[in-house]
């Protein structure tokens, strides 16, 4: 018999977020149904995604952003 998982209950497996019985019944399903597996996978990889560090951009790149931004601001103030 197979059983249908929804995305939302894999994540909440991810997350620890299932009952007993849940976890279960989806590691059964894992072992079994390559599909899930592969969606699993994916998932599992996003999240890792996810909890990577971003990087920021430099201080002087901000810095020319905001100086462009402040110039523009002028010049369509004293266009009006």
């Amino acid at each position: 018999m197979t059983l249908l998982f929804t995305q939302e209950e894999l994540v909440q497996y991810l997350y620890n977020e299932t009952s007993h019985e849940r976890s279960a019944a989806i590691e059964a399903a894992l072992q079994t149904d390559w599909t899930l597996r592969e969606k699993f996978e994916i998932l599992q990889h996003s999240v890792q995604m996810l909890n990577t560090r971003t990087e920021s951009p430099r201080t002087q790149t901000v810095m020319n952003i905001m100086n462009y931004a402040r110039e523009t601001m002028g010049e369509t103030v004293h266009d009006h």
